[in-house]
């Protein structure tokens, strides 16, 4: 971590900039990273205060001030677009992000957030009580609004992991925020977002209930909202699974969408339209499963890129003498740039560590699927 802010996944993938809720800290986003960081480079900002992030400044401060936070960050790292996800707080610069600097946000997830959220003057009684009390004094009652009833009792180590945020967040950052929010009305900005957006609400959530979820996205354009069933305010928390899955759908498009434009690139337009003429009740929920898994979770991971992954493939059908398989990735293998002569070295290699009679069979299948014209394919 440096000044306030988390680096992980591949240099190469997209950016997604994370933006993480009043009290918490970019731990929050831990059970979405290993989903998240396999497919872009995550960049966890926490806001002043909060976290590793120190105050440069004593409160009020503004949404506006908060949102040139983090591009500076951005700016620093040469970031120059990314995605945003931001929750609560978090969610509210995100939303001034996509409608003051368009060009900057390609696609944008608000979760448990809304355009506005008075009145101001409970966010000045609360910033009040915190710096006279402490964060800590408000423990008890957030926990009972950013979780359900009941969840903290069988979870207690997520207590005591909120709770850590929350002490570990300056008294001044965290009462500059408060006033932040209670100054904030977004609701006249939101119509110059142009970025695919994604609402999600907490179906349980206290705080931004998902009525008041909706009324912010309805001034959106063209975004979309999810509400996330048996969760509060910290929903991605309470229910990693479902959000991961509805914030990994919005920015990388549904597993199913994914895998079948990998598909169609990969083994052709011929072969995935036989096979959908062929495609019956008895093996629909078969091919569905390996397009959603094996095409749209796989071979869209960007640790490899999809020529690497033909040879892999190659090498395995080789070596499990699978031919019919073999014949379509080699195939595939040509349309992700595999020359002639590079086809011939991956069986080489392979006949190494998986055997000669594998490779000779190999061998034999590649030479005919070479000869043919790619245009009948």
């Amino acid at each position: 971590m440096s000044n306030g802010y988390h680096i992980d996944g591949p240099a190469e993938a997209p950016v997604l900039v994370m933006l993480n809720s009043l009290g918490t800290a970019a731990e929050m986003w831990d059970p979405q990273m290993p989903a998240l960081a396999a497919r872009f480079r995550v960049i966890r900002i926490e806001h002043r205060g909060h976290g590793g992030n120190r105050p440069p400044a004593p409160g009020p401060y503004s949404i506006s001030e908060l949102g040139a936070d983090v591009l500076e960050v951005c700016g620093t790292l040469g970031v120059d677009r990314f995605s945003v996800c931001g929750l609560s707080l978090g969610g509210m610069v995100a939303m001034w992000l996509a409608a003051n600097h368009p060009e900057r946000v390609e696609s944008l997830v608000v979760a448990c957030s809304a355009a506005e959220l008075g009145p101001a003057s409970g966010w000045r009684e609360r910033a009040a009580a915190v710096r006279n009390e402490g964060t800590l004094a408000l423990g008890p009652t957030l926990l009972g609004r950013w979780f359900t009833p009941g969840f903290i009792d069988g979870r207690p180590q997520v207590g005591e992991s909120v709770l850590g945020m929350l002490a570990a967040a300056s008294t001044e950052g965290y009462a500059g925020c408060c006033e932040a929010i209670g100054a904030m009305d977004l609701r006249p900005e939101l119509g110059r977002i142009t970025a695919p957006a994604l609402l999600i609400a907490g179906a349980q959530d206290p705080v931004t209930p998902p009525a008041k979820v909706l009324e912010t996205q309805q001034l959106i354009p063209g975004s979309a909202m999810v509400v996330i069933a048996h969760a509060a305010h910290l929903a991605n928390i309470e229910q990693p699974t479902a959000f991961t899955a509805a914030v990994l759908n919005h920015l990388a498009g549904m597993a199913s969408s994914r895998g079948e434009a990998v598909r169609r690139a990969v083994l052709g337009d011929a072969h995935v339209n036989r096979s959908a003429d062929q495609a019956s009740a008895f093996n629909a929920g078969f091919v569905d499963m390996i397009t959603r898994f094996a095409w749209g979770e796989i071979w869209t991971r960007p640790g490899l890129d999809r020529k690497t992954r033909s040879a892999i493939t190659l090498a395995a059908l080789t070596a499990l003498g699978h031919h019919g398989e073999l014949e379509l990735h080699l195939r595939g293998a040509i349309r992700n740039g595999w020359s002639e002569e590079e086809i011939a070295e991956i069986l080489m290699h392979t006949a190494v560590y998986a055997g000669v009679p594998a490779a000779n069979a190999a061998f034999a299948v590649a030479k005919r699927i070479l000869s043919e014209d790619p245009s009948d394919w």
